[in-house]
């Protein structure tokens, strides 16, 4: 048998389970268990990170605007868009908390990756006006104080680092905390540019440091946010994850006894770590469907894939001609 991917579509798989065309087994959806309180504990150390975030942010536009430091101001603007960056993503976490409904099967989870596309996004645009800001402070430099300049980033710099510390560990297995996590690392290599051009400006007077400092900070803001909006839109348009071999999903399918004519098999991601699975197959004996089943979700759980939705289709039911005849 040949198995074969079809484009994506979408599912509706009601409170995440896993099942076939006849006995099968229940699994906790996103929504529930250990899961939950993981998406609490993340909750609570974004709702610091906005605290923090939010404070320093007035603090550092006060400062950008008495020393005259382009670097300082564009960092303040892009903490400005974190705090709303970051009160999304909290507030997306809660809401995704809540339980499966009749109307909603799958609860509020794939708000997170809505944040993290409109954070992505958000990003994108910040970059865009540091660099054209600081297009127009080269051709027309300003007086800069490099002393206060210095003091206020170096500040930052600290605050900035205690809330990437606060989100590094979750950053690359949530999405949503992903976005929040690139928006504070933009801030914080934000402090390190205006200390730098600080350092230089007290040196040598060069105040030219300052815009060369917030290209630098708005090339690595569009490097993070790029890949941040491509992942929150593979998911959206539910392409198969990056991560996912499906040439080994389909190979083990086909290597299934008793499955034939593998088809309509769709891999998607539903929210950050919840990877799904749908197909259709046929078998010839109605007695081995549960034998199939379990041996399906084995080899998918080898791919990391527990929540999978596979119908049986029985050969002598749908008047199919068996392997091999005419």
């Amino acid at each position: 048998m040949t198995p074969h991917a079809a484009p994506a579509d979408d599912h509706a798989l009601a409170g995440g389970h896993t099942h076939g065309h006849g006995p099968g087994r229940h699994h906790h959806g996103p929504t529930h268990g250990p899961e939950t309180v993981r998406r609490g504990a993340l909750s609570t150390r974004l709702t610091w990170v906005l605290a923090i975030t939010a404070v320093f942010m007035v603090a550092e536009a006060v400062g950008g605007i008495l020393s005259g430091s382009l670097a300082l101001l564009a960092d303040a603007g892009h903490m400005f868009t974190d705090v709303a960056a970051l009160a999304l993503s909290v507030f997306a976490m809660r809401l995704a908390k809540r339980p499966p409904s009749t109307k909603r099967t799958f609860g509020y989870v794939r708000l997170e990756i809505l944040a993290a596309l409109v954070n992505g996004a958000t990003l994108l645009v910040i970059a865009g006006l540091i660099l054209l800001e600081a297009w127009e402070r080269l051709a027309s430099p300003v007086e800069v104080n490099g002393a206060l300049m210095l003091g206020v980033a170096a500040v930052g710099l600290g605050v900035n680092v205690v809330g990437a510390l606060l989100l590094h560990s979750h950053a690359h297995d949530n999405l949503n905390v992903r976005g929040a996590y690139l928006h504070v690392l933009g801030d914080l290599f934000g402090s390190v540019g205006a200390i730098t051009a600080g350092v230089i400006i007290l040196a040598t007077g060069w105040t030219t440091a300052d815009p060369i400092a917030s290209i630098l900070i708005a090339l690595l803001i569009l490097w993070g946010a790029w890949g941040l909006v491509r992942e929150a839109t593979d998911i959206l348009l539910e392409s198969a994850p990056a991560h996912v071999d499906m040439k080994g999903i389909l190979a083990d399918l086909a290597g299934v006894e008793g499955l034939d004519e593998v088809h309509d098999v769709h891999v998607w991601t539903l929210t950050s770590g919840f990877v799904a699975l749908a197909a259709h197959g046929v078998i010839d004996d109605p007695r081995e469907h549960t034998r199939i089943l379990e041996n399906i979700r084995t080899r998918m759980r080898a791919h990391g894939i527990e929540h999978v939705t596979f119908q049986i289709e029985h050969r002598t039911l749908y008047q199919l001609p068996s392997a091999g005849a005419p």
